[in-house]
């Protein structure tokens, strides 16, 4: 993409090797895994994910089959919208990078919703994102303060309904390594046992949360 910028900062690029991946190579690698990028349920993680350059195109193409499956439905729509945001995550090293990679998830979202400063869904989005993209360190599995990584598996039940449970991210990974991927099926062992489980939200749950 002409003008696209793919570095920040030539001092960036020396202390934290911070080179952005530009959008035609994204597209040719998500290419090689279509099927999951189109389907609403498949979870992508992008252990350094810096402003969305992989997770924005991700979400643009669950869109696409939410408004393929569902755009005649717009309770449907909004629900599936947003449950394919869920369905996206990313752990990031610098502060700035991850509020950038939030905001373009959001807005991403909030387009094709057409949705205006102050709606609920932006609020539910907002919450989504605080928690799904995290400032941390992907190699030592730890957040920014240090404490270990939590991911939320989100779950729409249907009928306006979600489920949330959170998992350790260091949890996740040694499932993943054994078995299918993040949040497989999880074998009844203490180790892949959720830290929280929350009850059913609705959207209005979700935002004030």
């Amino acid at each position: 993409m002409v003008g696209e910028k793919l570095v920040k900062s030539r001092q960036r690029v020396t202390d934290h090797g911070e080179v952005f991946t530009p959008r035609w190579l994204v597209d040719d690698m998500l290419d090689l895994v279509k099927s999951e990028t189109e389907r609403i349920d498949s979870r992508f993680l992008e252990p350094a994910c810096g402003s969305g350059n992989f997770l924005v195109p991700v979400l643009e193409r669950k869109l696409a089959a939410v408004e393929a499956r569902y755009g005649k439905s717009d309770f449907e729509k909004r629900h599936y919208a947003l449950f394919g945001l869920m369905c996206i995550y990313g752990i990031e090293l610098l502060a700035d990078n991850a509020e950038e990679c939030r905001e373009n998830l959001l807005g991403t979202f909030a387009r094709y919703l057409k949705l205006r400063s102050g709606e609920i869904w932006l609020d539910a989005a907002t919450a989504v994102l605080t928690v799904n993209i995290v400032q941390g360190d992907a190699l030592k599995m730890t957040t920014a303060a240090g404490a270990p990584i939590t991911f939320p598996e989100w779950g729409y039940l249907g009928l306006g309904k979600f489920q949330r449970r959170d998992f350790r991210y260091d949890s996740l990974t040694q499932r993943a390594a054994a078995s299918e991927g993040l949040f497989a099926h999880f074998a009844e062992h203490e180790i892949f046992m959720p830290v929280q489980t929350y009850p059913a939200m609705t959207v209005k749950e979700i935002a004030a949360s």
